[in-house]
């Protein structure tokens, strides 16, 4: 898919250019690069992700000439930039919305690669590197939570910090290294917002490999099968650039509507109160793209295997693509897994309400009582686990899928994709 470069430099500068550094020949390629002609709408989420990274990267560097990283100082810097500087509280309203919008368009993307069968060879490797950026992703999110230094990110580190204590032997140092001490304090401020800074570039260069890495196997598709000839192929501009700028388009009004109108509603709001280290919050949540990852975490009593289950939760993605021994890529053609995969993802959005309640509340009354949060919880998590490591494995031999088509071309016709 990547190919033989047909650039011809045409002016004396572009040739010069071209001899010593291949730039404008790598753009042009990139543009007309051939993707597989059947790519609905749910394959412009790429594009949405550069530009929300883009867009993070940017109001970040400027927040942070303006930002305080002391306990003392951090939740007035905050409040100065929303009302003191100039377009501070768009920036601001851009960088948290942002944050949101990310997560929202990575899940989106996830969810997708997971349906289409984007994983499978050869594109390991490619899904490897993309469950790379979305750890990292992780990192830089939860880190970003506890800048505004307010009740919800004080006590936030305060508790996921001290899960790495439960780490046998090594734990409590690490603890105490994350923590520059034996609190959340300056220390703790300081690193986080050093590492919060740093780890956007990280991902930035991530997701270059992530591309290139599409550009040397090539996209998949929605039927799952490789492409045959030109016929199957379009150049990605202007057909693709037109469909992901639409796309795009959409995806901003959404996004203008809750830097404008709703900026503080996928906040929580504790954490528009200055931190006090005397004074817990009644329930200590993450931010909602954490939620389902909290509840795995709080699904079991014992604190050491709570975080196995949810660094597990993380760790069986990046093993995905040889838990699946379908040969066959999209569960279009795949019914029976296609159900799972629906279940699944109900499931997700189970555990991610599970982990915004209290563990000890009633989520399904039932006769007397009623079905706990905590119970919900775990059963959404055995399910999450089971997908992967039990349901995908023994469908993928069993199941009996519906014949291919013989070429992307062919679906088209027949309507099939």
């Amino acid at each position: 898919m990547s190919g033989h470069s047909t650039y011809e430099p045409k002016y004396a500068a572009e040739k010069w250019i071209d001899k010593r550094l291949p730039i404008i020949r790598m753009g042009v390629d990139f543009m007309h690069f051939p993707s597989p002609r059947n790519l609905n709408y749910w394959y412009a989420f790429g594009g949405i992700l550069a530009l929300c990274l883009m867009s993070q990267i940017l109001t970040g560097i400027i927040l942070a000439m303006h930002y305080t990283p002391t306990a003392e100082e951090a939740f007035n810097s905050v409040q100065r930039i929303r009302r003191d500087v100039p377009f501070g509280w768009l920036l601001q309203s851009m960088h948290a919305v942002g944050a949101s919008m990310f997560f929202l368009a990575v899940y989106i993307h996830m969810f997708r690669g997971l349906f289409y069968g984007s994983y499978k060879a050869p594109r390991e490797l490619l899904w490897i590197i993309g469950c790379a950026i979305y750890l990292a992703m992780m990192a830089t999110g939860f880190l970003g939570y506890t800048l505004p230094w307010g009740q919800m990110s004080f006590w936030g580190a305060t508790v996921i910090t001290g899960f790495f204590g439960a780490i046998p032997f090594v734990g409590e140092s690490l603890q105490q290294w994350l923590l520059g001490g034996y609190s959340v304090g300056d220390p703790t401020l300081q690193r986080f917002f050093s590492l919060h800074y740093l780890l956007p570039f990280v991902i930035a260069a991530l997701v270059g490999l992530h591309v290139w890495a599409v550009h040397h196997v090539g996209q998949n598709n929605p039927i799952g099968i490789d492409v045959k000839n030109k016929e199957d192929t379009l150049s990605f501009h202007p057909f693709y650039t037109m469909k992901d700028g639409f796309a795009i388009g959409v995806f901003l009004m959404i996004f203008a509507l809750f830097v404008f109108y709703l900026p503080d509603a996928l906040g929580h709001a504790d954490n528009y109160q200055r931190a006090n280290p005397m004074v817990t919050p009644p329930h200590i949540v993450p931010e909602w793209y954490f939620l389902p990852y909290y509840a795995i975490l709080r699904a079991v009593p014992d604190k050491l295997m709570g975080i196995m289950l949810m660094f597990g939760a993380i760790v069986v993605l990046f093993v995905l693509p040889w838990l699946d021994t379908s040969k066959v890529r999209s569960m279009r053609f795949r019914p029976t897994t296609r159900r799972f995969f629906y279940i699944f993802l109900f499931m997700c959005f189970v555990l991610g309400w599970c982990g915004a309640n209290s563990p000890d509340d009633i989520a399904i009354p039932m006769g007397e009582g009623g079905m706990t949060f905590k119970w919900l919880s775990r059963i959404g998590t055995l399910y999450y686990f089971a997908f992967f490591l039990f349901l995908l494995p023994v469908l993928g031999w069993v199941e009996k899928t519906k014949p291919l088509p013989d070429s992307i071309t062919k679906a088209i016709n027949d309507g099939e994709a």
